[in-house]
């Protein structure tokens, strides 16, 4: 018996793939599932977030649109508020829309429900909750934005605003990256040329509009890239995440789910 001389070229070991970024979405109310699809298109990890163990292993939180009166009760009801500071306060990327922007702020200057409402906080503006009216005023508009590492020609934006709030004033460490131009009736009610409707604070991002419900994906691509550069959450190790996630029910497939196009609702998510 004669033993095989070595190859010289071994073959190659297998690689593994890269591990995605998890990305955590708030999902007690508003279009959770939407940016769940948005995330995955993104190339990241998008994890429904009910149970603070959920958190475990997310370097990025997006808080969605909703009511934020709502959303703060049910986050304080299923004892939430505490991890979620934590998880900002460890580094995590947060990225706020319509009501998850007010969610977000430091300030409430107009608007503020009677007896107040409790905030997450962190990001260092001041808001209008209803600076753009009611439910029946709600509208879409292009919107010129200075997306980060959007290399696109076209710098415009499909802009929907539903019962939106606007950003009154910012501080100064407080990235502008769009402002809307008002129309001519709401020039004269406000005293106002344009408002900031979109910002960036390192690790936090907040917009006034839903890009979950649009077919672009350059919002959700800049936030996983921002949670890409930010350590996994690590207050809650993976095995508390499983028992809590036992109990779960799971409400979407985000690699399935339809998201909008310009014009219709169409084609999975993910492929």
């Amino acid at each position: 018996f004669r033993r095989a001389a070595a190859p010289d070229h071994p073959a190659a070991l297998p690689m593994s793939s890269p591990k995605k970024t998890r990305v955590g979405v708030l999902a007690i109310q508003g279009s959770f599932a939407e940016h769940c699809a948005h995330v995955t298109r993104a190339g990241g990890e998008a994890v429904e977030v009910r149970k603070a163990e959920q958190l475990a292993g997310c370097s990025g939180l997006i808080i969605p649109g909703g009511e934020s009166t709502t959303m703060a009760n049910i986050a304080r009801r299923w004892n939430l508020f505490e991890p979620l500071r934590d998880f900002q306060a460890r580094g995590g990327a947060v990225w706020g829309t319509c009501a998850g922007l007010i969610f977000l702020a430091e300030r409430i200057g107009k608007g503020e429900k009677q007896g107040g409402q409790e905030l997450l906080g962190g990001l260092d503006v001041t808001v209008d909750r209803n600076f753009f009216g009611s439910q029946i005023d709600s509208f879409e508009t292009k919107l010129p934005c200075d997306v980060p590492g959007d290399e696109s020609d076209d710098k415009d934006f499909r802009a929907i605003f539903i019962r939106a709030p606007a950003i009154l004033s910012a501080g100064l460490d407080v990235e502008i990256m769009a402002k809307y131009v008002l129309p001519e009736e709401k020039k004269l009610e406000t005293s106002v040329e344009e408002i900031i409707v979109a910002v960036k604070q390192k690790q936090l991002m907040a917009t006034s509009f839903h890009p979950e419900i649009t077919g672009d994906n350059r919002w959700h691509a800049l936030f996983v890239k921002m949670a890409s550069e930010c350590a996994p959450y690590d207050a809650i190790d993976e095995k508390a995440k499983t028992e809590a996630t036992k109990t779960e029910i799971g409400l979407i497939n985000p690699g399935g789910l339809p998201v909008f196009t310009d014009n219709v609702v169409a084609g999975p998510a993910y492929k």
